[in-house]
């Protein structure tokens, strides 16, 4: 189309966009325009960044929230299946238009919406977030980034063909904390890091639970089909919503998809790692169920302790990382005081190396050298890594305004999706673990998964237990699309 025939509609959007670009200081904490510009300090709703939420109840709305503190932020448009769970947003922005289906909602505001901010349950997360990509939206996704390993890897390539500023929402990848500790461990203060081990006080939700039962009217304000998305049909019931859907592996990704994209990000984002090479687990069953043999394999468990492989990438070794969850934990190292904590309440992480140890809090925040005095005895490095004042949400939105390839964010896709599907390899084992070979009668023989997997990453595939490669990519429902 010649540029000089554009509709007028087109015409706007394009002006809009091309202003708010380049008068953007990308990275930046506050975005500066010259007072000429603004007019007064202030700018037409048509010159700023148009954000649209798929997903606006809970953490949605505190998304929303955090993006519209920029001056140069409009919120647009909502999205949510529930009414009950859209009730603050819509109270907090009434201009903007509601829907309940993010693909009717793309198309009807495809020419209004900029970017996307989505934050729906796990099993959600890819299609609505690559819609928006397909659209030529910037995204913002909640962690975990996506519900298996195959829309993780499908995501991570839709970054790179689409051309949009993403992030996922793992704020801690933002903060001070893990930049200081890299910069700790660049320095070679605890040595070549052998070992990490992180845990987590979740699941703070019922796991290992019966499937629920019972006949139930789906309420007015909910439509159930479009909650279910692309997992099978189930009738409706109550005690997936609003929250406790994270228990179920249908919907959600248990105590590891909630917390590890926080907690193993300073694992991930300072250690010479990409994919690990093998994974194992155990797992904990309900205490009246466990003499049954009943533990449902369709429910997260209530604990789980998993250990991961990582080759290094240099090729000179690996590293072993451990996860627990559900009240399990590693070992307190014996250069922590008696009266010390040991992370905080909602977990932590500890490195492990050849001269010492570190450890920091949940979101790698406060790290610190073990023994603690150490932190005052030795001479901290000097600060080497960009740091981001504006928060993790603020630097999404300047990136957004600068464009693709102009601005910075902390976990771009290209990032967040190999961190996810490593993640998600924990998962894997415990789905493994969790299955049961009807033809086989001994207790111990039932469960096909207690075994190390071996995982070929460049083709997501267990290579020793064809069985559980059905966890890698699961079946859509009709209707429901992850095309590039």
């Amino acid at each position: 189309m010649n540029p000089e025939k554009k509709p007028a509609q087109a015409q706007s959007n394009l002006s809009r966009r091309n202003f708010i670009r380049n008068t953007a200081v990308a990275g930046a904490g506050v975005l500066i325009l010259p007072r000429h510009v603004l007019g007064r300090g202030f700018i037409a709703p048509s010159d700023k960044l148009n954000i649209a939420g798929i997903g606006v109840g809970g953490m949605g709305h505190g998304d929303l929230q955090a993006f519209a503190k920029s001056p140069y932020v409009n919120i647009v448009a909502l999205c949510d299946v529930d009414d009950r769970a859209a009730k603050k947003s819509r109270e907090a922005f009434p201009k903007a238009t509601y829907h309940k289906d993010f693909r009717v909602m793309l198309e009807k505001e495809k020419n209004n919406i900029d970017a996307c901010s989505i934050s729906t349950p796990d099993n959600i997360h890819a299609v609505a977030t690559l819609a928006a990509m397909r659209m030529g939206k910037h995204v913002y996704t909640q962690k975990p980034l996506a519900h298996d390993i195959y829309e993780a890897r499908i995501l991570t390539q839709a970054e790179q063909k689409y051309k949009v500023v993403t992030q996922m929402g793992n704020q801690g990848g933002s903060g001070d904390g893990v930049r200081k500790a890299k910069e700790m461990i660049d320095a070679g203060m605890i040595g070549k890091v052998t070992e990490a081990q992180a845990w987590t006080n979740r699941p703070v939700w019922p796991q290992g639970q019966s499937t629920p039962s019972g006949k139930f009217d789906i309420p007015a304000e909910l439509d159930w089909d479009l909650w279910l998305g692309p997992a099978k049909h189930i009738d409706y019931n109550p005690a997936y919503l609003p929250f406790n859907w994270r228990g179920w592996w249908a919907f959600g990704t248990g105590a590891l998809g909630d917390m590890a994209c926080h907690i193993m990000d300073p694992i991930y984002r300072i250690l010479p790692i990409l994919y690990p090479d093998s994974a194992e687990c155990s797992v904990g069953t309900v205490w009246k169920e466990m003499w049954n043999d009943t533990q449902n394999p369709d429910a997260c468990p209530p604990a789980s302790i998993i250990h991961l492989n990582y080759p290094r990438t240099n090729g000179k070794g690996s590293i072993k990382v451990s996860w627990y969850d559900g009240g399990l934990l590693p070992d307190r190292p014996d250069e922590l005081l008696p009266e010390e904590p040991f992370g905080n309440w909602d977990g932590g992480v500890l490195f492990i190396g050849t001269k010492g140890k570190l450890l920091a809090d949940c979101y790698g925040a406060n790290p610190r050298l073990l023994p603690t005095r150490l932190m005052t005895e030795k001479t901290m490095p000097k600060e080497k890594i960009k740091r981001v004042p504006e928060g993790h949400h603020l630097q999404w939105v300047n990136a957004c305004i600068a464009g693709y390839g102009k601005g910075e964010t902390s976990s771009p896709f290209s990032y967040a999706g190999p961190f996810t599907e490593s993640v998600l390899m924990g998962n894997l084992a415990i789905r493994s673990w969790l299955m049961k070979n009807p033809k086989l009668t001994g207790w111990g023989d039932k469960y096909l998964g207690r075994k190390k997997l071996l995982w070929d990453a460049a083709n997501m595939k267990v290579t020793n237990f064809e069985e559980a490669n059905q966890f890698v990519k699961r079946e859509y429902r009709a209707g429901w699309d992850l095309s590039l």
